[in-house]
């Protein structure tokens, strides 16, 4: 699922392919939120680590899980 990070003062978002749930996204950027965590931490499909301090969130925007297409099928 596609996950977009926008960051306080930077001019560019952040923009990572996670294996994480919605919820649990939602979930990290709920802790990260409400102070409960100094970082917001997410893991991208190729097992990078994505840290962002919470104080510097301006929005996260995640996308819908998209299944991938295998075959030469006509739609």
């Amino acid at each position: 699922m596609e996950v977009k990070i926008g960051v306080q003062y930077a001019p560019r978002e952040i923009v990572l392919e996670s294996g994480q749930s919605a919820e649990e996204v939602e979930a990290a950027v709920a802790e990260a939120l409400a102070g409960k965590s100094p970082l917001l931490s997410l893991v991208d499909d190729h097992g990078r680590k994505v840290l962002v301090p919470s104080e510097k969130l301006a929005y996260v925007e995640i996308g819908e899980p998209t299944a991938r297409k295998v075959g030469f099928s006509a739609l």
